[in-house]
């Protein structure tokens, strides 16, 4: 704190007063990198801590000595979506985001010979939107196989040839709007004005006038139902404070009009935009894991074994002479998982570590 806002004179309206100085975390760091070649330095330095302890100090002494392995619990009730969790060590959280990062994956091997097989839904959750809203535009693009961030970036932009940056910004806020993501998180994210994050969504919304109906119809089932529901069934209950949503309880949906609502408390925001995401998140648990059932039986008859969830991945380990095979049983196998209005796609890759299977 001291170095950064005395001595180097950074702006401190970039961070918050606290007890011992301006803060230095994560989000006050990030809104100063590019100010100062020492702000790089320390976030960089944080990032190597972590991962030395959390993963490359600690994984290895984790392995089981009778197995050469590491272990990890799957918890079946533990998350409010239905996804699978994974505990003692959490594997599903080794990390993706950075190509340095991504290295510690390299750690992770098959048997002495054999592959291993990364199998990934492509893009499920917006499927699994387009199917739920029924948006047509979305609809066709998936059924055609056209690329969805492409085209959205070409509605946001109202033209055909689109940038790198561009198609960026369409993936950006096409995921945003699966988790609820806001005009002032979108351009944050998105490195664009506030203004030009408020435009950006209201030109979605204009273009895909179906997903927001089917958010916003979601949110007021949460409201006057108490919960929502996967496309399978499964339900999450919901639980309002504010007076301005519990008096709604039990009200037919055409007589909730959530534009009209006032003061709703932030525990009730985060619920509604939990509620939206919720069967579209849920949904996608409930395929995958039909798809592991499935995957069960079919590896009975082969030596290769699925090792590992991580929410739309599956990790396998399969000998080389059962891999052109079984390359296409697994794509066929969990790509058939459940029937919607748009086509599942799996990628499936193969290396001799994680980091070269995916």
């Amino acid at each position: 704190s001291q170095l950064l806002f005395e001595k180097l004179g950074l702006d401190r309206r970039k961070s918050r007063k606290t007890k011992t100085g301006y803060s230095t975390d994560a989000t006050i760091l990030a809104k100063l990198q590019g100010d100062h070649p020492v702000v790089d330095a320390v976030l960089e330095y944080r990032s190597l801590s972590k991962l030395k302890s959390t993963y490359v100090d600690a994984l290895p002494a984790l392995m089981r000595s009778d197995t050469k392995r590491v272990h990890t619990d799957f918890n079946q009730t533990v998350t409010t979506t239905g996804r699978l969790s994974s505990s003692s060590p959490n594997l599903q959280n080794i990390p993706i985001r950075t190509d340095f990062s991504r290295q510690i994956r390299k750690g992770f091997i098959p048997e002495s010979g054999w592959l291993l097989v990364s199998a990934d839904y492509s893009q499920i959750e917006l499927r699994i939107l387009a199917h739920l809203s029924q948006e047509p535009v979305l609809v066709e693009a998936y059924q055609t196989q056209a690329d969805v961030h492409t085209l959205t970036a070409q509605m946001l932009f109202d033209k055909e040839d689109i940038t790198a940056e561009e198609r960026r910004l369409g993936k950006i806020i096409n995921f945003g709007v699966i988790y609820g993501m806001g005009a002032q998180r979108f351009a944050r994210e998105a490195k664009v004005s506030a203004a030009e994050g408020k435009e950006f969504i209201d030109r979605l919304n204009q273009r895909y006038p179906l997903v927001f109906a089917y958010l916003e119809e979601t949110k007021k089932k949460a409201i006057a139902q108490g919960y929502v529901e996967t496309i399978l069934g499964r339900r999450r209950y919901f639980s309002f404070g504010g007076n301005s949503l519990r008096k709604l309880q039990g009200k037919p949906l055409d007589q909730i009009d959530l534009d009209q609502l006032k003061g709703i408390n932030p525990y009730d925001a985060g619920s509604l935009r939990a509620a939206a995401n919720s069967p579209i998140q849920g949904s996608s648990a409930d395929i995958i894991k039909i798809a592991m059932v499935n995957l069960y039986q079919v590896l009975q008859k082969y030596q290769a074994r699925l090792l590992l969830q991580v929410h739309d991945e599956l990790i396998f380990e399969i000998p080389p002479d059962e891999w052109e095979e079984l390359q296409v049983k697994i794509r066929e196998t969990m790509e058939s998982a459940v029937k919607l209005t748009v086509p599942l796609v799996v990628e499936i890759h193969a290396g001799e570590n994680w980091m070269e299977a995916k």
